[in-house]
């Protein structure tokens, strides 16, 4: 297989349909191959029914921690959007990459595999893992495998740099994530009886109560400078019920999320959130109709929060690789969280191209983000072969 640019390697990528509810297979075995004839090999961790992977590959020696790279694979949906182009064939225009994922991250991908050739060529003093995950658009549920394998690495690695889009800026914290399903069962009745359980109106109390802890979590203090917005968000984005205007309803059900600020207590708003089903909407429910009042509420996912950890290993490395003097922090989650917390690595996020341009109809990348990011690697290459 021959050799790519890193916009060579990007629209090669870009060609694959990722979207998080299709297989990532044909990108994974593209990248595997492509590793295997530079004489990488790689290890695939598959979903249950075999239809998405993880890759995890090494080059260099294999006795002693290392730097991990990690992205993942898959892009939200292009549906409904209205693109100017086929979001799967990249297209360049004034120095803009366009194409679903080139800032969301595929573009990150593309210049690491662009780089394996050099560093392949190099006599590397340490490790270069390459992580590359999936499902990360639904709620980073498809890395776990991966980050467990590397928990357990006999030499786990020194630092992880996850490559979302940053503006190649380093940050080295982010709110968690929480998403959840909330289902209330109730009892029905013809609405003029007085006799059936609500379901829907006890949904929107416990909504009601949710709303009230978003104005308690607004009012509070920063516990870290630089968020935006500076506290933990509450959220409820959907919600569904009922069959009809006048028959009370046996069934509601509300999926939210909330956001915690890093060392805030990840945990406050479910658990005071519980306690608050537990002990008034529930006895108040089977007060009306004890053998019908359910209440569940499943976590969808989580993503625990990215901490500051000033002066570790990643940050120093990152901030000296990108010419940086100060790190940054962002609102949404990533993977990085979960290396962090979960895979025990030291981690901070940096990578080519900005957010604001992710999940948009036309969808870019500036070419001189892939050059900056090229260069990164550079550096990160000479710091392995012991010149820096």
């Amino acid at each position: 297989m021959k050799d790519f640019s890193a916009t060579e390697m990007l629209a090669k990528l870009v060609s694959f349909d990722t979207t998080s509810w299709k297989s990532n297979l044909d990108l994974i075995d593209f990248v595997t191959a492509y590793l295997n004839d530079h004489g990488i090999s790689s290890r695939a961790f598959y979903n249950e029914d075999k239809t998405k992977a993880n890759l995890l590959a090494t080059i260099g020696p294999q006795d002693r921690p290392g730097i991990m790279l990690s992205g993942h694979t898959d892009v939200v949906p292009v549906a409904e959007q209205n693109w100017s182009n086929d979001p799967f064939d990249m297209v360049e225009k004034a120095g803009l990459l366009y194409g679903r994922g080139t800032c969301d991250m595929k573009g990150f991908i593309a210049c690491v595999l662009a780089a394996v050739p050099d560093f392949v060529a190099d006599d590397l003093t340490e490790p270069l893992h390459l992580a590359f995950s999936y499902d990360e658009e639904v709620g980073c549920t498809g890395v776990m495998s991966l980050v467990e394998y590397v928990r357990e690495m006999p030499h786990r690695p020194r630092a992880c740099i996850v490559g979302e889009p940053t503006n190649m800026k380093v940050v080295n914290s982010h709110k968690g994530i929480f998403h959840l399903l909330t289902r209330i069962y109730g009892l029905e009745a013809h609405s003029s009886t007085d006799r059936g359980l609500n379901a829907v109106m006890y949904g929107a109390e416990m909504i009601s109560f949710l709303n009230g802890l978003a104005r308690e979590m607004v009012a509070r203090p920063p516990v870290i400078d630089g968020f935006d917005p500076p506290y933990t968000t509450v959220h409820v984005g959907r919600i569904k019920g009922g069959t009809a205007a006048n028959i009370t309803p046996a069934y509601c059900e509300f999926e939210w999320d909330f956001r915690p600020i890093p060392g805030a207590d990840q945990d406050e708003v479910l658990t005071r959130f519980n306690a608050h089903v537990a002990e008034v909407i529930l006895p108040a429910m089977k007060a009306k109709a004890a053998d019908y009042a359910k209440v569940e509420t499943d976590i969808l996912a989580h993503v625990p929060s990215l901490l500051p950890q000033s002066g570790s290993t990643a940050e120093s490395l990152v901030l000296a690789l990108a010419n940086q003097n100060a790190v940054e922090v962002v609102s949404y989650g990533t993977e990085a969280g979960l290396f962090q917390a979960t895979g025990g690595v030291p981690t901070v996020v940096c990578g080519p191209g900005s957010i604001l341009q992710a999940h948009k109809p036309d969808e870019y990348i500036a070419r001189s983000e892939m050059t900056a990011c090229t260069e990164f690697l550079d550096r990160l290459r000479a710091v392995m072969k012991g010149q820096e």
